[in-house]
């Protein structure tokens, strides 16, 4: 007896198609990956996020105002009150630069976090708040290793050439004047440049398990011919919620300076328009860091969905995707990670669609891939001579017996 395969129902579909993705994909599974799994991506990167920014901020404008009212004890021009100013100027900033790392590293935790739901999205797989920080636990200490990495290379660089500006200013003022224009003029790109080609570093120390040295490699090498996409994408999604960061806050400030009218007519300062101003300016700012925080996530999304498209398009990291999907579905147990499989591959030139939406390939020619037929007779031999024709080319043709239901 012939055994014929037993039925298996088709994939799961996850919130991208496995192939190769468009710019316009990208960019709208940015924003509606965000349904996908609501309680990691919005409850717990938005709350850890707001609680971690409103904790720093109340630290820092504490710390500063603690410095600051010891001045109150001193005079003025004299000693003492200069050294004091210094020092609480001093440990303003450093409080304001260790409480930004600090906000960083955990930023980049939480990306992490997003990244690996996202990539397990691709997949139709929905994981728990512990699943994921078990993936991204191992690699915390890489992520906080390469921010503080970045961070640290970009103040050295930094420094050294608003040194140099200044020694230059120093020896020649038109030197100085021309250097700082030059430098202005040459950060943008230079950033933007950087930001692009390192973009994917993160998502590949997650998802691949890779140092901090391979992983600025992989991102470098990923985001080869996909520069100006990427560019695109983290340009628009940063310009759409800085707009809409705008927008909101402007409705704030119109409603804060009214309240503060009503409470002083006259212009005069009063309690009331003193509360109505630091109650209109905290909303304002919890507001922002909201936008901020679903900014950041818009961004992780969109990072882990550039980094699946660039190994897909350099790896063929579709097909193991689809193997990896196909073997789940049919109930395959203790399957390996699809994302370290086959790192660096190589993958073959694919061959141009005549329709992307399709994706068959063009037809040979206009008989789609048959010869032409040899004459009108379509392959047959003519008649012979004198022989009639069933009708003649005037006659109407032969009405057809219509199908009689029983």
């Amino acid at each position: 007896m012939t055994a014929y395969p037993a039925w298996t129902p088709a994939a799961r579909p996850g919130i991208i198609p496995l192939r190769p993705l468009s710019f316009g994909t990208i960019l709208g599974r940015s924003f509606s990956a965000l349904r996908q799994n609501p309680r990691v991506l919005l409850g717990f990167a938005v709350g850890v996020q707001s609680v971690a920014t409103f904790v720093g901020t109340v630290a820092i404008v504490a710390v500063t105002v603690a410095s600051f009212l010891r001045l109150d004890t001193l005079r003025p021009g004299t000693p003492e009150f200069d050294e004091v100013a210094a020092g609480s100027v001093a440990v303003s900033l450093i409080t304001a630069v260790v409480i930004g790392l600090a906000l960083g590293t955990l930023g980049v935790l939480v990306q992490g976090v997003v990244v690996s739901e996202v990539a397990h999205a691709a997949v139709a797989e929905k994981l728990t708040l512990g699943a994921l920080w078990a993936r991204v636990k191992p690699v915390a200490w890489r992520l906080v290793g390469y921010t503080l990495l970045v961070t640290l290379v970009v103040l050295v660089g930094i420094a050294l050439v608003v040194v140099g500006i200044i020694a230059l200013w120093a020896a020649a003022p038109a030197g100085g004047i021309a250097l700082t224009i030059a430098v202005v003029l040459a950060s943008l790109p230079l950033g933007l440049w950087l930001t692009v080609k390192l973009l994917l570093a993160p998502a590949v120390i997650i998802l691949e398990g890779a140092t901090i040295t391979g992983a600025i490699r992989r991102s470098w090498r990923l985001t080869r011919g996909r520069f100006w996409s990427t560019l695109g994408i983290v340009v628009i999604i940063s310009l759409v919620f800085g707009a809409v960061a705008q927008l909101v806050s402007i409705p704030f400030s119109f409603a804060t300076t009214a309240i503060s009218t009503v409470f002083s007519p006259t212009g005069e300062p009063q309690t009331g328009a003193i509360v109505a101003l630091i109650v209109g300016g905290v909303l304002t700012q919890i507001v922002t860091v909201l936008l901020q925080v679903v900014a950041l996530i818009a961004q992780s999304t969109a990072t882990a969905l550039i980094y699946i498209d660039c190994r897909m398009r350099h790896e063929a990291l579709d097909q193991d995707l689809l193997a990896y999907v196909e073997q789940r579905d049919a109930g395959v147990r203790e399957l390996a990670d699809p994302y370290r499989q086959h790192i660096g591959r190589v993958a073959a030139p694919r061959a141009p669609l005549a329709h992307p939406g399709y994706g068959y390939p063009p037809p040979p020619g206009p008989g789609y891939g048959y010869p032409p037929p040899p004459g009108p007779g379509y392959g047959y031999p003519p008649p012979p001579a004198g022989t009639a024709a069933p009708h003649d080319a005037g006659d109407p043709p032969a009405r057809a017996t219509p199908w009689v239901q029983p």
